[in-house]
């Protein structure tokens, strides 16, 4: 379902009483939302009639491919985008797509570049979705995704991969925070704190477990992009990072998620980490990489409404939680486009 839940306000001062249990029940709500919209079985989606190819497509520009250099050019023809749900758009009006579950929309960033470079496109993203999940199908609890690369072809001209965060655990590891950092938000309220418990959880032993799942990522990645490559030796190739979550400083996040500062700032460090990684794999893989961390900064999960691109556990838009709303997707798409567009040649 996709409904627009109605933004809570929320405050944190030294809380007794009622106001504390409010919290405790805010906070077991936004973890609850943010399992619910990152599981493997999204909400129900209407039914629609399933294209030619599997995934939701869209005609634009000239459906006939042609070959096109992997770095420069006038691209033409045929689009596949790859992914988990920040490539399909969560909750994002409106929905579509040909497997249930997947949690496609047509506010996504696939269907935006593809309209905006008039290319045909066969959106193969889905909610949940890991490296795994691009060379096998995928259950969503409401159907199967068919394996993503299966949409590749000779005469695919463009491909934009957005994968790492499912298998990294970011739903998990962020639920974790929010769980131990509750107690430290609510007696101490203060947004300076230094305390870190969540990354001395991850942390212990002077072992970074997330780091190392980061690192399990590299590899697979590299192998996806070989597989690409093989399938769609012509296409322009180009791996999608992830937008910013969180707020440098850290201390402005407390009011809007329940996380210290110092675990604000170990989880965006730990993104940029997730990012670097992304970014050197494409690199050494001969393709391209779209940084959409840059362009999101200062539009995080603890921005104003009017202004985050990321929404909050509570979500004030309608989007899943910490997942891109429609701003947040047509900033994602423009990072596109403006990776994928030739540049014009000095005179």
């Amino acid at each position: 379902m996709n409904r627009r839940k109605t933004r809570t306000p929320m405050s944190f001062p030294m809380l007794r009483g009622r106001r504390r249990a409010a919290w405790a029940a805010l906070s077991g709500v936004g973890i609850a939302l943010l399992l619910a919209a990152c599981s493997s079985a999204p909400s129900p989606r209407p039914a629609v009639s399933r294209t030619p190819a599997a995934g939701a497509t869209l005609a634009a520009g000239n459906p006939a491919a042609t070959r096109t250099p992997a770095t420069a050019g006038v691209l033409s023809g045929s689009y596949v985008a790859l992914g988990d749900s920040y490539a399909a758009g969560l909750d994002i009006p409106d929905p579509t797509g040909a497997t249930a579950g997947c949690g496609q929309s047509s506010g996504s960033y696939p269907f935006l570049v593809a309209r905006s470079l008039r290319l045909q496109l066969t959106d193969m993203s889905c909610s949940s979705a890991t490296i795994p999940s691009l060379t096998a199908a995928e259950a969503t609890g409401d159907g199967t995704n068919p394996a993503q690369l299966s949409a590749l072809s000779a005469g695919t001209a463009l491909v934009t991969l957005g994968i790492g965060g499912n298998d990294v655990g970011w739903v998990k590891i962020i639920t974790r925070c929010t769980e131990m950092d509750l107690i430290p938000v609510l007696m101490r309220g203060d947004s300076a704190s230094g305390l870190a418990p969540c990354q001395d959880y991850y942390t212990s032993g002077g072992t970074d477990l997330i780091q190392q799942r980061i690192q399990a990522v590299a590899g697979q990645l590299a192998e996806t992009l070989t597989q690409i490559r093989h399938r769609a030796p012509r296409a322009r190739v180009y791996v999608v990072g992830y937008p910013d979550l969180f707020p440098a400083a850290g201390g402005a996040c407390r009011d809007t998620l329940g996380i210290t500062a110092g675990d604000i700032a170990f989880l965006n460090n730990e993104e940029l980490r997730l990012n670097g990684v992304l970014r050197q794999v494409a690199q050494a893989a001969g393709d391209g990489y779209v940084d959409t961390y840059t362009p999101s900064e200062g539009h995080d999960a603890c921005a104003s409404p009017a202004s985050r691109w990321i929404e909050p556990l509570i979500v004030d838009a309608p989007a899943a939680p910490l997942h891109p709303n429609a701003a947040g997707e047509q900033g994602l798409a423009d990072a596109i486009v403006q990776a994928v567009r030739p540049r014009p040649s000095p005179a």
